[in-house]
C-alpha cells in the first residue's frame, strides 16, 4: 500500500512539474493543481496509512492521527480557491495581452496551431 501511495505521489509531482515548465498558462495552472494534489496526498500519508482504524481515541486499538486529515481538508479548500483565482487571472491576462504565453510574448508562428 505504501509503495503504491508513494508511486502516485511521485507521478503527480513529476507531471505537475512537467506542466509547470510549459509555455502556456492553462498547463501551468493544471500543473499547480497537480502539485497541490501531490502535497495533499503526502500530508495525508503523514498520519499513517492504517486501514480499519478510527480517528477517535478509544474507538480502536491504534487510532489514526486526525491532524493530517484536518490539514488536508483545509488545503483542499485553499487550493480550490487559489485555482479559481489563478484561472480568472489567466483569463484577464489573455484578454489584456492578447496571448496566453507565460512570458507574454507571442513566440513562434507554429505555436498558434498547438
Amino acid at each position: 500500500m505504501e509503495a503504491l501511495f508513494a508511486l502516485v505521489v511521485g507521478v503527480l509531482t513529476a507531471s505537475g512539474i512537467y506542466l509547470l515548465l510549459r509555455g502556456r498558462t492553462f498547463p501551468v495552472i493544471v500543473g499547480l493543481a497537480l502539485l497541490g494534489y501531490a502535497v495533499n496526498l503526502f500530508l495525508f500519508s503523514t498520519g499513517g496509512l492504517n486501514t480499519h482504524a478510527a480517528a477517535v481515541i478509544g474507538e480502536s486499538i491504534t487510532p489514526t492521527d486526525p491532524l493530517p486529515q484536518a490539514l488536508v481538508l483545509t488545503a483542499i479548500v485553499i487550493g480550490f480557491s487559489m485555482t479559481a483565482f489563478v484561472v480568472i487571472l489567466a483569463i484577464r491576462a489573455r484578454s489584456d495581452l492578447g496571448s496566453d504565453h507565460v512570458d507574454g510574448q507571442q513566440g513562434e508562428e507554429g505555436d498558434a496551431l498547438r
